[in-house]
């Protein structure tokens, strides 16, 4: 091995990813480990290179799921598709997560057509599980005229009718007028 391959600044120099939450294969450290087959059975406590050999024989990965147990628990599985199922599962509760507050800013002279685009955006929000927070800002003289974004709340408000309620109410916030909306439950 030459010495600049061993250095972070050669491109082709690769870090431990300290992510990996699994050794898998020659990664795993330990002597011995109780290794659980690729159907589930108990095969029982072995030399790690006897596991890894069984594992090569089934074509699969020896992956260590229980790194502090004595002796350490590995499995006989596909590490490809184990990554690929945690990943859906993360990406599962990452949509499922609630509470999570969306935001629309606008002005308070803001065209009908515009208007339109923004609360096909709010639905899409409010369809995902999303809370939307409203946002009308006033820029300049705009603010002599706070009425504007009331008429603005209120055509959001009609238009979202039985869509959405509003869950905090207008309110002035410096130079912004914002409320939050919510899905509305549906009721058979």
């Amino acid at each position: 091995m030459s010495r600049d391959t061993q250095s972070p600044l050669n491109p082709n120099f690769k870090k431990r990813n300290k992510e990996e939450p699994y050794r898998v294969n020659e990664r795993i450290r330990a002597y011995e480990v109780r290794v659980i087959g690729p159907d589930g059975t108990h095969l029982g406590i072995m030399k790690t290179k006897d596991a890894l050999k069984l594992a090569y024989e089934y074509g699969l990965d020896l992956v260590e799921v229980s790194p502090n147990a004595n002796p350490p628990v590995c499995k006989i599985l596909d590490y490809g598709r184990l990554k690929y199922e945690e990943q859906k599962k993360q990406k599962e509760a990452k949509k499922k997560q609630q509470g999570e507050v969306r935001e629309i800013t606008m002005s308070p002279r803001i065209s009908d057509h515009d208007l339109e685009v923004k609360l096909k955006k709010v639905r899409e929000f409010l369809e995902d599980g999303s809370k939307v927070r409203v946002i009308i800002m006033f820029k300049g003289r705009e603010l002599a005229h706070p009425e504007w974004g009331n008429e603005i709340y209120e055509k959001i408000t009609q238009q979202l009718e039985g869509e959405a309620i509003v869950e905090v109410p207008p309110k002035m916030e410096g130079r912004n007028l914002t409320f939050l909306l919510k899905a509305q439950t549906k009721k058979n």
